[in-house]
């Protein structure tokens, strides 16, 4: 059982050896298949460029091109997003030298993280404006709701252009009245004035501190589903925080899939449902003649459809999303609503059985653009119709969206709106590389703390302990493997530095349970015990005592684990791998190489 466990643990940590390659991944943009032609294009730039790659290969549909140095790395990372265009994801990556043979089994190199091994740098910008308009949209439905229940009539609600409120305009003095008088207790946010250029008429506007508070809550709601949208790519120990007024910093660590990290933060995608206008001919609306209330989208096969304006649900409503096939295995994706969401359904598909209900599907991708201040430009809007359907009966909080045309683009949409619909577009302003953030020095004397740690309870040991000390010193040195190779094997393991200074407590530890042990066996053979019932007693009165030892910390580092963050979860995931590692070989290791050696042997003396 020991060498099993010991040549599995070297299999394992075998890929630390190998290092890993500065690489740009390519990929489809909203879950676009990569294939052959698109490798032949993204050779062809490369050629034309002059760029000398390592290596160009399609594999998990996407390509992966390895470079010699990240210098090439990086311009051509630049040179391939803008001979691609749009369709193309190109994101920077590091891709494990691990031998195919090893990958086969399973095997991969430890998570590293920012502090040992840097990653991808996004740093990202809110659309505030979109925040305050969608905030006005919101003013004008409720306003329009809350009259209609108090049989209020008005005229029009509409938003002023570029001023941060919404006009109201009245048939009369008493209406206008009695609207502001209840909107301005019920909206004690909102400041109401006079319209100077309309007697019947008032504004509300954002005051600064609703401003400041649309601001706030725009960044840390985008900051919920980032981390969202990050947990469902399973990077682990990411670094995610507020940067300034506008902006989020996104760092992740030794990511595996880059330019799919890439997609997934950079889009704002959601949904809405709205009717067909059946009563209206989409020729006419193109000839200039729109009917009122009524706009032109196209389908996803660039088809106009002529739809109504008035949204009967948006995304934001949307709790669940799953991938899957309807009864003819076609593509489709299950949705469900929260409570309210389900409300609305119900009342809105009630009158409408029998009539085409359209699916438009709408993504704030990046500009890619910064005006002469270096400030992004705003992100564009793209909407699609991606699905009509007949209402055959009231539909509820579940149902399903099918006339999707691929399984990949039913995942790729169902991960977005699981992730939750940001409230205000986001787009990615700049990429890089980042190097340790604790600094090379630090890194190195980490790193070196654990070699000295290791070389001197070595020494200690065999000075001390003499034979029985290098048995000791053989198990402290297995134990290190099956510590590596457990990192590497765990999915939710990285090493950080203070997960460098778990190791070099391990190491300590590791030794001090064969200390109990062999004290104990010396105090067997100084009571007139034989050799072989002196090993004997001494393994055994010693367990309960090392078990009880280990439990404890044990228990201490499942509670730094479950309480802690980043660097603290760390130190937390290495100490409890060594805890259990350290056990394993400290006993049972230790044991067996003393049994193998002096097992069923007349042994007059110990060398302990």
């Amino acid at each position: 059982m020991v060498v099993a466990v010991v040549l599995l643990g070297m299999l394992y940590a075998a890929p630390n050896m190998y290092g890993s390659d500065p690489a740009v991944q390519i990929s489809g943009a909203r879950g676009a298949v990569i294939e052959t032609a698109d490798l032949d294009k993204v050779k062809d730039v490369l050629t034309k460029d002059g760029f000398d790659a390592k290596s160009i290969k399609l594999e998990n549909e996407q390509v992966l091109i390895r470079f010699n140095d990240v210098e090439t790395q990086l311009k051509a990372k630049d040179v391939l997003s803008e001979s691609l265009g749009a369709n193309y994801i190109a994101a920077i990556n590091s891709a494990p030298s691990t031998p195919a043979w090893l990958e086969n089994l399973g095997g991969a190199p430890m998570k590293l993280g920012l502090d040992l091994r840097g990653g991808v740098e996004f740093t990202m910008e809110v659309d505030m404006q979109t925040a305050i308009n969608n905030q006005l949209k919101q003013m004008q439905q409720d306003f329009r709701s809350d009259l209609r229940e108090q049989k209020i009539r008005y005229r029009s609600i509409r938003e002023v252009a570029n001023a941060d409120r919404v006009q109201l305009v009245f048939r009369n003095s008493e209406d206008k009245d009695a609207a502001e008088s209840y909107l301005q207790k019920n909206n004690p946010t909102l400041e109401f004035r006079d319209d100077r250029s309309n007697e019947l008429a008032f504004t509300a506007r954002l005051t600064e501190a609703k401003l400041k508070e649309i601001r706030d809550y725009a960044i840390s709601q985008n900051l919920i589903i980032i981390r969202k949208r990050i947990n469902q790519i399973g990077v682990a120990e990411p670094n995610v925080q507020r940067q300034g007024k506008e902006r989020i910093l996104v760092q992740l660590p030794g990511i595996q899939d880059p330019a799919r990290a890439k997609e997934i933060l950079g889009s704002a995608a959601t949904l809405e449902l709205r009717m067909v206008d059946q009563d209206n001919d989409v020729r006419d609306a193109l000839a200039g003649r729109m009917p009122p209330g009524s706009e032109v989208i196209n389908d996803q096969f660039g088809r106009p459809v002529l739809l109504k304006k008035r949204v009967m649900l948006e995304g934001s409503h949307i709790t669940g999303a799953q991938a899957g096939y309807d009864q003819y295995q076609r593509p489709q994706v299950s949705l469900q609503l929260d409570s309210k969401g389900g409300s609305k359904m119900a009342a809105f598909t009630k009158d409408e059985v029998g009539n085409l209900m359209a699916i438009v599907f709408i993504e704030y991708r990046p500009s890619g653009k910064v005006d002469e201040n270096g400030k992004a430009l705003p992100p564009i809007k793209h909407e699609e119709v991606i699905n009509q359907a007949t209402i055959n009966e009231r539909l509820g909080r579940r149902f399903q969206i099918t006339g999707i045309d691929t399984p990949a683009k039913a995942q790729h949409l169902s991960e977005m709106l699981r992730a939750g619909a940001l409230v205000a577009p986001i787009q990615i302003v700049a990429e890089s590389t980042i190097g340790p953030s604790m600094g090379a020095e630090n890194v190195e004397k980490g790193i070196t703390a654990v070699v000295l740690g290791f070389i001197f309870v070595l020494v200690f040991m065999l000075l001390y302990y003499k034979g029985f000390g290098l048995i000791a010193n053989i198990a402290l040195g297995l134990n290190l493997v099956l510590i590596v190779g457990a990192m590497s094997v765990l999915a939710g393991a990285t090493l950080t530095l203070p997960g460098i200074a778990g190791i070099v407590l391990t190491v300590g530890m590791a030794v001090d349970a064969n200390v109990l042990i062999f004290e104990r066996i010396r105090e067997e053979l100084a009571d007139g015990r034989s050799p072989q019932q002196a090993i004997h007693h001494g393994y055994d009165s010693a367990f309960s005592t090392i078990f009880d030892a280990n439990i404890t910390t044990l228990i201490a580092a499942v509670i730094l684990y479950a309480i802690g963050t980043g660097p603290i979860q760390g130190f937390a995931i290495t100490l409890a791998i060594g805890i259990v590692t350290s056990m394993f070989t400290a006993i049972v290791g230790t044991r067996a190489i003393v049994n193998a050696l002096l097992g069923g042997k007349r042994i007059e003396k110990l060398s302990i």
